[in-house]
């Protein structure tokens, strides 16, 4: 089944034409990794998605509602979690996470709360205010708000921006968590290692078009065999990105 599927989407403002005619498909489950440098149109198409823009042309579905016209199904079938943690520093944890419940009408607020603490590590630190937490638990506590009311599909726009080291393998381990539950993530990123652990496939967007898809195997292929010297090397995805986009610009000379 698609959970997502884009065609021909477009998008400009009056000086810049930042998505050029965009297509992709999403499968259910699993995690499908949107990967460019900044500016290449990935938070804009975020933003289409999840119905806080509107596409200029092109037909945009998610979860089988068309954003334009059954925008309300779409986000009663979605979560956004942006590049910045949407947490209120002043309430505690737990309270972040009842507040969200009641707003979304969930039953029992304070059990679900209880229960997202207890998932995500965090059931020590319910009780504190969140100006306390470190950023990976901000982060952590992000994602928990947006289970709330068990949305078939997240979107997660450059989710790790700004977090150490660490915070940033406490956070891949709960996307990768989400995933395993059958939960379909779109994840934006630039961070190649961060596409090349997660993703089961990965698009590359580059100047507004997608100019290449597929599983990390497959996009391995595009480049020469693996250089055999004192053991093999495969191909990060990391090169496979940089020689896909010097191709693509030495062919625009």
């Amino acid at each position: 089944m698609t959970a997502i599927r884009v065609q021909g989407l477009r998008k400009s403002y009056p000086k810049l034409q930042v998505l050029k005619g965009v297509d992709f498909e999403v499968a259910e489950g699993g995690i499908f990794a949107l990967l460019g440098s900044n500016g290449a149109g990935k938070t804009t198409t975020v933003r289409i998605l999840a119905t806080l823009l509107k596409p200029d042309e092109g037909t945009v579905t998610v979860n089988g509602f068309d954003v334009t016209s059954q925008a309300g199904k779409v986000r009663e079938s979605i979560s956004l979690t942006g590049q910045f943690a949407a947490v209120d520093e002043i309430l505690t944890g737990r309270e972040n996470l009842v507040m969200i419940a009641k707003l979304r009408r969930v039953a029992d607020p304070r059990r679900v709360a209880d229960d997202l603490l207890a998932r995500f590590g965090l059931a020590e630190a319910g009780g504190r205010p969140v100006g306390t937490y470190s950023g990976g638990m901000r982060r952590r506590l992000d994602i928990a708000m947006s289970l709330i009311g068990d949305p078939p599909i997240i979107f997660l726009d450059e989710p790790t921006t700004g977090l150490d080291p660490e915070a940033r393998l406490e956070v891949w381990a709960e996307i990768q968590k989400l995933a395993d539950s059958g939960t379909t993530v779109l994840l934006t990123t630039q961070y190649l290692d961060e596409a090349e652990k997660l993703a089961s496939r990965i698009a590359i967007l580059h100047e507004g078009t997608i100019i290449v898809e597929g599983t990390l195997a497959e996009l391995r292929e595009l480049l020469p065999p693996a250089k055999v010297e004192y053991v093999e090397r495969q191909p990060t995805l990391e090169e496979i990105f940089l020689s896909i986009i010097g191709s693509d610009q030495k062919g625009q000379r």
